[in-house]
């Protein structure tokens, strides 16, 4: 049930009926005249650590809701961008570490400047030379650490320029501005778990939480945890899109939990209640399958980034059929005969991760991963 809701959730959102804030139909059946729309689940803009400071990428997530509604903007490198076809519906992801980091040392934000940390990054930041490669190599490599800064209130007003802006974009029946974040979770060796967090409901709703980020924890379970607590104390919907399996060295569809523990039919149940969709495919990597994995597809080896991991670590014994879609949804019905429930089973999407703030992959209008 939970499936076909959250496959609504992005098949119907740009149709006349969807406002933020309404509740789907108990009725789960798909409409008898189902409509497609385009649009990109990862987007991101220069609220993101990584895009600001390693892609230097200067749009704002205004810009980059103008772009995906067809407007031309000013990329970073100059030049005027414009889609050949407006999307129906976006997500800027921006990652939830540090989010709006570097505006709020650009603005001078007080809570910032009230946390030793900030105040020192604002310093090295500002005097540029050594201190600014300092202050980066600290700030890119901590992400997935604990929150150096420690201000809720910088958070909180973060989120909110999130949201709003959010609010401010969408245009009920005409283009969807979907309110949502990247969690950003890899672990200490640099297997890449990243979920993008996506809620069907608006400001009013979002902003009774924060976003739950690879600092809080690493673990995909507590990131479940949240999104229940969110939609019990709020009413409201929301659901995780996996990516880049590719990336993880077996640990996306692993055998063991997180914390190294047998799967059980709970695990199952609730991984397939909150992560309905997975990104297959994205600029980083398609993640389909594999030539050593289908031997007889011609097309296995498409676009293919096989690293290992972030950090390009070796690839342990086993771990290829644990990062490929087919085989993880072959994993997932031998799972479905010993636990009962399928925790691989889940809708196939591809987004494009751009962190240029320009949701644009088309071959004749590509723009680039990365600003640099």
């Amino acid at each position: 049930m939970h499936l076909v809701k959250h496959l609504l959730f992005l098949t119907t959102l740009a149709s006349t009926a969807f406002c933020h804030g309404e509740q789907f139909p108990s009725n789960t059946a798909l409409p008898p005249k189902s409509q497609l729309y385009w649009g990109d689940t990862h987007v991101h803009s220069s609220l993101s650590v990584d895009a600001a400071v390693l892609g230097k990428t200067q749009l704002s997530p205004e810009k980059a809701y103008r772009f995906a509604r067809g407007e031309s903007v000013q990329a970073t490198n100059g030049m005027q961008a414009q889609l050949i076809r407006p999307l129906d519906f976006i997500v800027l992801s921006d990652h939830a570490e540090y989010m709006g980091l570097m505006q709020s040392i650009q603005n001078k934000d007080p809570n910032l400047l009230a946390s030793e940390t900030g105040k020192r990054w604002f310093t090295l930041i500002r005097n540029g030379g050594t201190g600014l490669k300092t202050a980066m190599y600290e700030i890119l490599n901590g992400l997935s650490q604990k929150d150096k800064i420690g201000s809720t209130a910088l958070r909180e007003s973060i989120w909110q320029q999130v949201t709003e802006n959010a609010e401010r974009f969408n245009q009920p029946g005409k283009f969807t501005a979907f309110i949502g974040y990247e969690w950003t979770s890899n672990t200490i060796i640099g297997d890449n778990l990243h979920r993008n967090v996506i809620f069907k409901d608006g400001a009013s709703f979002a902003n009774q939480t924060l976003p739950f980020s690879a600092q809080d924890s690493l673990d995909p379970e507590d990131l479940w945890a949240y999104l229940d607590q969110y939609e019990t104390k709020t009413g409201g919907e929301v659901m995780a899109i996996a990516h880049n399996g590719n990336l993880s060295n077996g640990s996306m569809f692993d055998d063991k939990t997180f914390d190294g523990q047998a799967l059980t039919a709970s695990y199952a149940e609730r991984r397939a209640r909150w992560e309905p969709l997975y990104e297959t495919t994205q600029i980083k990597g398609d993640g389909e399958s594999h030539p050593l994995l289908s031997p007889d597809d011609p097309f296995a080896d498409f676009e293919n980034w096989d690293t290992g991991n972030l950090r390009a670590s070796p690839k342990p014994e086993g771990a290829l059929p644990k990062e490929y879609t087919r085989s993880a949804l072959k994993l997932g019905l031998r799972h479905q005969q010993q636990l009962g429930i399928n925790p691989f089973q889940f809708g196939m999407i591809g987004s494009s991760d751009s962190h240029t703030g320009l949701a644009a992959v088309r071959e004749d209008n590509f723009w680039g991963k990365f600003s640099k």
